[in-house]
């Protein structure tokens, strides 16, 4: 069986044991149902990993660590996702994906056209449901580092902010300039900023706002891809273009 992995909001540094959560105690002990002596793995994000063993399952989970790895996963490029929210579960079948494909940050935005409307308690909640879903998403794939998931922010604002990128990209079907030719002019990056619309996609004065910000254009082939498909086809080539896939 999978030895499974538990993300841990409490610094590992110097510790021998751990009480794990409610959330992780009941997918343990309830969901897949451990007996005390079953091995883990427990991360806290800030790199590297512990293999540990559950040594007590009442209500609940208390873990022993044993030896540290350093083992990190973190891609070489540093990738931020700056995307319109989209309706429904889309918005969060990207973060998980996103978080799969190696971004380190994810900046959701409020667009032109996006129809989500979101602020005080509700906007809160749903950011620390995203935020549980990157980590779902980490112990799932093996990251050792969680996803900096921002405080969603109005796309003016977003572009007004200096961009801490080498390269930023703005999803745009009308351009004809491809990844290589980027790289020709500008420089292999060591970070990428890609700015990705809602549902129909931005608007063009967002598209010009983002270019006259310095944003380079970026065309995935002739077909018009759905908001969830889009950010994980552009993550997926940028990762094997400059990073580590």
């Amino acid at each position: 069986m999978r030895v499974p992995r538990i993300y841990s909001h409490e610094p590992l540094a110097g510790l021998s044991e751990i009480e794990l959560d409610e959330n992780a105690s009941r997918h343990l002990l309830k969901v897949l149902r451990l007996q005390a002596g079953r091995p883990l793995v427990i991360f806290d994000g800030r790199g590297g990993e512990y293999e540990a063993e559950l040594v007590a399952t009442g209500k609940r989970a208390l873990a022993r660590l044993g030896q540290f790895s350093e083992e990190d996963r973190q891609s070489p490029l540093a990738l931020t996702l700056a995307i319109g929210i989209s309706r429904g579960d889309r918005f969060e079948w990207v973060i998980q994906k996103a978080t799969e494909l190696g971004v380190a940050r994810i900046q959701p935005l409020f667009t032109e056209r996006c129809e989500v409307k979101l602020s005080g308690e509700r906007l809160q909640k749903k950011l620390a449901h995203w935020r549980q879903i990157a980590i779902s998403a980490c112990e799932q794939c093996a990251r050792n580092r969680v996803p900096e998931i921002a405080a969603p922010q109005k796309f003016a604002g977003f572009l007004d902010a200096d961009m801490a990128a080498d390269l930023g990209l703005v999803l745009h079907h009308r351009t004809e300039v491809s990844l290589r030719q980027l790289e020709q002019q500008r420089g292999r990056p060591d970070s990428a900023q890609l700015l990705v619309g809602p549902e129909g996609g931005l608007s063009g004065i967002e598209i010009e706002a983002a270019l006259a910000r310095g944003y380079a254009p970026l065309r995935l082939g002739p077909r018009v891809l759905r908001t969830e498909t889009a950010p994980v086809a552009a993550l997926s080539v940028l990762q094997y273009q400059w990073g580590d896939l």
